[in-house]
């Protein structure tokens, strides 16, 4: 088990292992691929087909790293709708395995009248929330999370991602347009709403890792990706 702050090598080491892990779950693919923002993107990352116990499981044991790694501290779990519930739930239990029980809590795209009623459910938002999603794209998600947990009295403190893709955000204008801006999504919630932001690999460990693999059909996509990473990273 990673503990506390973790060296740069082990940090490194846990990437590349979830970078293996990714690409042998057919989650993390290569070729031509359109992205939200209309960018062509030589790589795919879809965390949804983590799909099964055994790959939920795992995925779950390197975010549970990543964060014991990173030294973050945080009192509870928020899973956004609708990938973040499942991961947060998977990464609270996984946590609470390595000795650290935190509660746990998500919410509904819409909220119900009956019942216990309301768009939360699980454990009252108080503390230090730490919400835990799949990507960062434009940090939209992130802002809808931010405001539910501060509505709730708690403090948003930290986003626990799996993958930073490293590139230029996007946001649109008021003629409808979508227009680059120099800084990530990830750079926004650290420096902008003054969150940590824990990721288990980023842009710059999957270029290490496609120069490096001895898979010679995974190394030709290394430089489509360097390219991609030359027009749009940050």
């Amino acid at each position: 088990m990673v503990t506390g702050q973790a060296s740069s090598a082990q940090v490194q080491a846990l990437a590349q292992e979830f970078v293996q892990f990714a690409v042998d779950s057919g989650v993390l693919r290569f070729g031509q691929f359109k992205t939200k923002a209309g960018r062509m993107s030589p790589y795919f990352f879809n965390a949804g087909l983590f799909d099964d116990g055994a790959k939920l499981s795992r995925l779950a044991q390197f975010y549970a790293k990543a964060l014991l790694a990173s030294g973050i501290e945080f009192d509870m779990i928020f899973g956004p709708a609708y990938k973040g519930i499942p991961l947060g739930a998977a990464v609270a239990v996984e946590l609470a395995r390595l000795g650290k029980n935190v509660p746990f809590a998500y919410n509904r795209k819409e909220a119900k009248d009956h019942g216990e009623g309301g768009s939360l459910v699980g454990a009252p938002l108080q503390g230090r929330v730490l919400i835990v999603d799949d990507v960062m794209s434009a940090g939209t998600a992130a802002r809808e999370s931010i405001a539910l947990i501060q509505a709730a009295g708690a403090t948003p403190h930290a986003i626990a991602i799996a993958l930073d893709r490293q590139e230029m955000a996007t946001e649109k204008q008021t003629d409808g347009s979508v227009k680059d801006v120099p800084h990530s999504a990830v750079q926004y919630v650290r420096e902008t709403l003054g969150m940590q932001v824990c990721t288990i690999a980023q842009l710059s460990d999957l270029l290490d890792f496609l120069s490096t693999h001895s898979n010679s059909a995974l190394g030709e996509h290394l430089p489509f990706v360097r390219a991609y990473r030359d027009r749009y990273g940050v």
